[in-house]
């Protein structure tokens, strides 16, 4: 941070501007009197034609380059996106209030949900765990490739290349779609990722100043549910972009989180659940991934990773 100006980068896409313009017209309102410069940096996310499965932090890596050679100061990814392990010299500063957190499908007609498509179907998506939820839900359904940006998406939808897809909602909402035929789908069908619909700033460790900016655009709430379903992640061994599924919620003073692993054709999942205290959501977290694996999910994953799933 220079004179009174934080450098704030994020990714260029449509969603990534829309979510750091807003993030930065909070800070604005929140610390006059100093000066916040949008700087769009491109991932290899970005650029890929095509991303596999053992690949993480294809949205991330060059934007905490970024941070480390104090190009920016301050970087907001979707949490999503981010590895479960951040380099040590880095920190998650703040995560802010959660949008809607499930997936939903899109259709160019009237939609009536996973159930309402004909067997058949071709449905898009880039995900692995909404490939292998949707595949479980419904194995009659052919699943295939769907990548670019959201406008690109509902593009090709539109033109005939699929008969439905699905995105997260949170985009959807952050970029104002409307006049969609879309419907959420719940979390019994399809659980989100760790961290869907929560954003996360990270800075330099160390730099306190910038620690104190991000901190007023903190969701305690928000923060214990991601606390939870990132130490899920983490203790699996999984990647972001493995089919690998958490989400927490708070009630009464309690967390209760939810979490899966799936195999990529959606025979085979291991689930479970788990309830506790506040304060001890990331071992609520590690405590669910433990029984989650030794419930099957070490062997799922395991296949996984050998290519035999």
């Amino acid at each position: 941070m220079k004179k009174n100006q934080v450098i704030v980068g994020a990714r260029g896409s449509l969603l990534s501007v829309a979510q750091t313009a807003g993030v930065i017209r909070r800070l604005k309102a929140r610390s006059p009197g100093i000066e916040f410069v949008f700087r769009k940096i491109t991932t290899l996310g970005d650029t890929a034609k095509k991303w596999q499965r053992s690949d993480t932090g294809i949205f991330v890596k060059e934007l905490e380059d970024a941070l480390l050679s104090g190009e920016i100061d301050l970087a907001v990814h979707s949490v999503k996106d981010l590895p479960s392990l951040i380099p040590p010299s880095l920190l998650l500063a703040a995560i802010t209030k959660r949008e809607e957190p499930r997936d939903i499908l899109i259709t160019k007609d009237k939609n009536k949900g996973l159930l309402g498509l004909k067997p058949g179907a071709r449905v898009g998506t880039c995900s692995f765990r909404r490939r292998a939820q949707i595949l479980s839900f419904r194995p009659d359904l052919r699943v295939e490739d769907l990548r670019g940006n959201l406008d690109t998406r509902i593009r090709k939808l539109n033109s005939g290349l699929y008969d439905a897809i699905i995105v997260a909602a949170a985009g959807l909402k952050r970029l104002r779609y409307k006049n969609l035929a879309a419907s959420l789908i719940s979390q019994d069908i399809m659980l989100p990722a760790a961290g869907q619909g929560a954003l996360g700033l990270e800075a330099r460790k160390g730099d306190s100043q910038i620690e104190k900016l991000a901190k007023k655009l903190e969701d305690p709430r928000t923060k214990c549910c991601v606390d939870a379903e990132r130490a899920f992640l983490a203790r699996t061994g999984a990647g972001c972009r493995m089919p690998v599924a958490a989400f927490a919620v708070v009630k009464l003073q309690r967390i209760f989180l939810e979490g899966m692993v799936i195999s990529l054709d959606g025979r085979k999942i291991a689930r479970g659940s788990l309830q506790g205290k506040i304060k001890e959501a990331e071992i609520l977290g590690r405590k669910l991934a433990e029984a989650v694996l030794k419930n099957g999910g070490k062997e799922i994953l395991r296949e996984i990773k050998d290519g035999s799933s």
